[in-house]
This record gives structure tokens, sequence and C-alpha cells, in this order.
């Protein structure tokens, strides 16, 4: 095990810049930064420097990142550069923390699979929303026998991102280009990564097909009339978005398990991830943040927004080790989420170990998005889901959170 570990960090933009300070610590040295906007190098460079009063190397090519002296690198450039980046990283020997992003082929998410498997580089995804603290009790609860056998589960990327789209050529922002020549479930991973754990994807069940429709773009598109009806200045020449306001996929397992997911970032409405799991003995849902236990709250049948916010109620009995011990000195952050996450990949370089968000979970969540945009081109037939693992699925792993 390593003391002290060396990192690249490549992508400097909002969360890149986000998570810098979690890394800036006294057991990791962050010895490069990369980013294609020269600002933006200077100013992780300086934070890093005041942080750690040593300055790292500054580049704008990320292959300088990848022929220098380090453990481990941070991928947090735009989407359509993770893949690329992150195959060229493992084929060099370095340990990749791939921030999340839906693929742009299947052919890709083969190239991680292929490069993980000839260099023997371990990847891991920084899906932050797997070590949500709530994500996990519920997950501890399945692994208990609370829910019984679970049989449904639901999730969502439901956020309002109008702004940061239609602003996205002044805020040097991928997601504009990406909404304005796609169509699909463009942002999968944090509402599937949590499910799929309790589901036992990759690790004994997998995904086998998924069926994807999208609705019509009339909510970003209205916006970006209404902004130039209260802006003279505002500035959106790129004709209407592609991307459907509301994305629903329903993905079948091979365990007999369905999947609901929703995207809808392009309509006014509050953040959610309606993370919900569906059991022979329980339910819950994450929009009331709330339990329903069979023969427990069966009286609360009609009168149900009487229990909403219980869960809480069950946390002394069933909350996951790992946030018993992190509330004993909670790190900010998504409310703990980044730390939990940048924690475990650092632990990881160090020790050299396979991570439980591995490269095999990687590419079956990211192509979650070709796969529904092929799926909404063909009218939301079903596609099939590719084994990514070649039949070692079913290979119970132990060491999955």
């Amino acid at each position: 095990m390593k003391e002290k570990i060396k990192l690249g960090v490549i992508g400097l933009g909002q969360r890149g810049m986000m998570l810098l300070p979690l890394f800036c610590e006294d057991d990791v040295e962050v010895s490069i930064v990369c980013d294609v906007y020269s600002d933006r190098v200077k100013d992780g460079a300086d934070f890093v420097e005041e942080k750690t009063g040593k300055r790292p190397q500054e580049t704008l090519n990320y292959k300088d990142v990848l022929k220098s002296d380090i453990d481990g690198v941070f991928i947090f450039t735009s989407w359509e550069m993770h893949v690329p980046i992150a195959v060229e990283a493992m084929k060099a020997g370095i340990y990749v923390g791939l921030e999340v992003g839906g693929a742009y082929s299947v052919k890709q998410c083969w190239d991680l699979v292929k490069a993980h498997e000839e260099t023997g580089t371990e990847l891991m995804l920084l899906e932050n929303c797997c070590f949500g603290r709530r994500e996990l009790m519920i997950l501890n609860m399945v692994k208990m026998g609370v829910f019984g056998e679970v049989v449904h589960a639901a999730g969502g990327y439901c956020h309002d991102l109008r702004e940061e789209v239609t602003y996205g050529e002044k805020l040097r922002h991928y997601r504009l280009r990406n909404y304005l020549t796609r169509n699909c479930e463009n942002y999968p991973t944090h509402e599937l990564g949590p499910i799929a754990k309790v589901l036992n994807i990759n690790n004994g069940n997998r995904m086998v097909s998924l069926s994807s429709v999208a609705s019509s773009a009339r909510g970003i598109n209205e916006y970006i009339k209404k902004q130039r009806e209260l802006n003279p200045d505002y500035n959106f020449n790129f004709g209407e978005v592609k991307q459907g306001d509301v994305v629903t996929t329903i993905i079948k397992c091979l365990n007999g398990e369905t999947i609901t997911l929703t995207l809808n970032t392009t309509l006014p409405r509050a953040y959610s991830r309606k993370f919900s799991i569906y059991g022979t003995k329980a339910q819950y849902e994450e929009d009331n943040d709330s339990l329903f236990i069979d023969g427990i709250h069966n009286e609360f049948d009609f009168k149900r927004k009487e229990q909403w916010g219980n869960a809480e109620e069950f946390a002394e009995a069933y909350e996951h080790p790992l946030w018993k011990e992190y509330k004993k000195n909670p790190i900010g952050g998504h409310d703990g989420i980044d730390w939990l996450t940048i924690n475990d990949f650092i632990d990881c370089v160090k020790t050299g170990r396979k991570p439980d968000i591995d490269v095999y979970d990687a590419a079956a969540w990211m192509s979650i998005t070709p796969l529904s945009e092929r799926s909404i081109t063909l009218g939301g037939t079903a596609v099939e889901i590719p084994d990514f693992t070649n039949g070692n699925f079913a290979k119970i792993k132990s060491n999955v959170k």
C-alpha cells in the first residue's frame, strides 16, 4: 500500500473545480492539471498551490498528463472525451477515476472493457449517488431481507437544466451541443447506479433489454422563446433543441426485475432522482422519503401521507456501516457523497484494489445512452443490452457494497 500517491486532473470546469478541494490532502499530491481552456488551468493550479504550497504542472494537452509520473487520474472533461481519455489512461497503466455521463456508442463501452482486460488497469466510475445515505440504507435493508424479493425499481434524473443548456455557449458547457443534436437518456448513471447495486447487476444478474420513448422538446424551446422576449441581448441562434423534454426508459433484467428510468431536465421542476424500490415485503420512494413495510404500515393504505418522511425512523436500525462511520466526521460535497466517492477512489489507487464500481459497471450503465437513442429512433422498439462481462456476471463478487 502506498502512503502517498500522485494524481493528475483532466478537466477543470464546474465539476472538476468543485471536487478539487477534496483531494488536495496530505496523502495526495496533485502533480499536474489540464484543461483545454488556459484560464481554467491557471485557476486549478492556483488553488492547488494555495491549498498545498506546491504548484502542479500545467498543460492544455491531456496527453501530457498521461505521460507524467502519476498513479491515478481524474477525468472531468466533456462527455465526448470521457471514454477516449479513459482508454488511453488504462493503456498507460494509470488507475482511472471517470466522471459520470453516457457513452456515445456501444463500441465505446466495449473499448473500455477491452482496454481494462488487455492491460489489467482498473477504472472506477465516480458515481457519487451510489454513496448516498438513503441509497445505501435501502441497499442494506434489501441485503437484510426487509424488502423480500425486489421485483421493480425506478429512478430518474429530474433537474431543471434549461439555463445551463441554453446558455451553454457562454458557460462553455458541453450539454448545449448534446441537446441540439441528440435525443436519448443522456445522463443515466445517477439513477441507475444505486438501482444496479440493489439488483446485483454484474453480480449474479444483468440487464438484457430496454425500450425508450421521448416526448417532444416543447419545454426547452418555449424557454428559449421566453428568454428572447425578456432579454433583447439573449443570443441563441442554434435552431430548435432536439432532446426531448422527458425520456422514459424501461429495462428488463435477466432475473425478472424491471427498471424504469426518467430523464426530465428541460421542464420547470424540483430536483429529484426518484429512487424507488418495490419488493414483495416493502416499498421505498425517495420523493416523499417514505417506507411502506408489510405488517407495519398496512393501516396507512389510504392515508400514506401521514407516513411521508418516515424513513428516518428506520435509520438507527438500518443505516449502512459506511454512513455510520462517516457521520462521526461529516465532510461536505453533495451531502457527503462526493467526499465518500473521492475517498474510495484514493483508497483504490493506494491499495491497487478493484473498485466496487468497476469498468464493467461503467460499460453497462453508460451503454444506456446510445441504446436509448437507438430505441427512440425505432419508435420505442426493444433493443438488446450487451453482456459486457462475457458471462462473468454470474460470478458473485463479495466486495460489492
